[in-house]
């Protein structure tokens, strides 16, 4: 399925309102189309390795259960109003996956997933806030959003194990969606959606933005794997010869620098960071589900899908980036692996980064260098030759 907007201003959405303020987009989709039906959703949860959780909805109380559920879970829900949420939809579902398409003017690296919601009658998640930007697509039904203020640590929640729900929750704005309608909500700005009817399904695109806390402890974490015990410091740091101190209960400054510059060393290192930065974010999210192919890659195979233009494809689940290190030079990431690329293969790591599908010119297997990357990435099984669909 092909999803795409009709005449539709991601310009207005940068400047006016990316993690500035909520924004309403009524159905600007050219055919919508609701890509999974509720049955196929409940399938999913029941199966292994899915992330998905049921939320019961009392008058006081909110009672999660975490999957995978037995199909005659959902018999049995009666008529409390509850919601399903399966997670990293568009990993397990070509059609999903689509609707991230119109959404690539944000770069492939805050990507995280796509999760899908069903709710019945007044089920929702209860008031709340992301750490994240999310665009919410309803799909099926119809579902009241409602915004309200700014929220940080501070914030007052109230006690629950599995929800971070708002003890305290004014309405600002609120909206009635409808299949195809988009709400855009920023990082940390409260909301509310409740099912209105049955049969309600929203599609949440949420965009990952690491906290300050994540990145250092495990960029530290990645360097002291590599540090040795005899890695000491040494009074030649100083840049000085050593000194008799006057007090030598004194740190002096010139031990200070020494010891700081140990540090900066390690941790100022940009071209490092960027290489495990790459490899870091683009670490499949679920990295026990095993995609690699069957069977090795062998090159006669290569050369008859470049001989018959057979598009190669991205897998919904693997994540692709890429740092540009020169002209006809990158790093390119791919599922925490690190590919260096050069004048052969830099144009195609890049191709492969912009799109989900890519049609290989057929004398690139003339080259080595590309024959062995696209290797790699079938045998990882990061990418598939698939033909087009008739």
């Amino acid at each position: 399925m092909s999803m795409s907007f009709h005449d539709f201003n991601f310009e207005t959405i940068l400047r006016d309102h990316w993690q500035k303020a909520p924004l309403l987009i009524r159905n600007p989709w050219q055919a919508w189309r609701n890509p999974l039906e509720p049955d196929e959703l409940a399938g999913l949860a029941c199966e292994d390795g899915v992330e998905a959780r049921l939320i019961m909805q009392g008058r006081k109380t909110w009672k999660v259960e975490h999957g995978p559920f037995p199909e005659s879970r959902f018999g049995k829900s009666g008529k409390t109003p509850w919601t399903l949420l399966v997670q990293a939809v568009d990993h397990h579902v070509a059609q999903v996956a689509a609707l991230i398409k119109p959404f690539r003017f944000v770069p492939n690296w805050r990507m995280d997933d796509v999760m899908v919601s069903y709710a019945t009658d007044g089920g929702g998640v209860g008031p709340h806030f992301d750490q994240y930007d999310v665009f919410l697509i309803q799909g099926l039904g119809k579902r009241r959003w409602q915004v309200g203020a700014q929220c940080d640590s501070a914030t007052e929640l109230l006690p629950h194990d599995d929800l971070r729900l708002l003890a305290n929750f004014e309405v600002a704005e609120e909206w009635i969606l409808e299949p195809g309608d988009i709400l855009y909500v920023p990082p940390r700005v409260a909301h509310n959606g409740v099912a209105v009817g049955d049969d309600c399904m929203t599609y949440s695109i949420g965009f990952r933005s690491p906290s300050r806390s994540e990145l250092i402890a495990h960029w530290c974490d990645h360097l002291l794997a590599d540090m040795q015990d005899d890695d000491r410091y040494e009074d030649r740091y100083s840049g000085q010869d050593f000194f008799r101190q006057d007090n030598p209960g004194e740190i002096s400054g010139v031990a200070l620098d020494g010891l700081y510059a140990m540090i900066r060393e390690k941790m100022l290192d940009r071209d490092a960071f960027a290489r495990w930065f790459g490899q870091y974010t683009s670490t499949p999210k679920y990295p026990e589900t095993d995609w690699r192919a069957e069977e090795t890659a062998r090159p006669e195979e290569l050369r008859g899908f470049l001989a018959g233009s057979v598009p190669l494809r991205r897998n919904p689940a693997s994540r692709f980036s890429f740092v540009r290190r020169g002209e006809n030079s990158v790093l390119l990431f791919v599922d925490g692996e690190c590919f260096e690329c050069g004048r052969d293969t830099a144009a195609l790591a890049e191709r492969i980064c912009a799109a989900d599908r890519v049609l290989i010119d057929p004398d690139r297997e003339n080259s080595d260098a590309v024959m062995a990357l696209l290797a790699k990435l079938l045998d990882q099984g990061s990418v598939a030759f698939e033909p087009d669909e008739v």
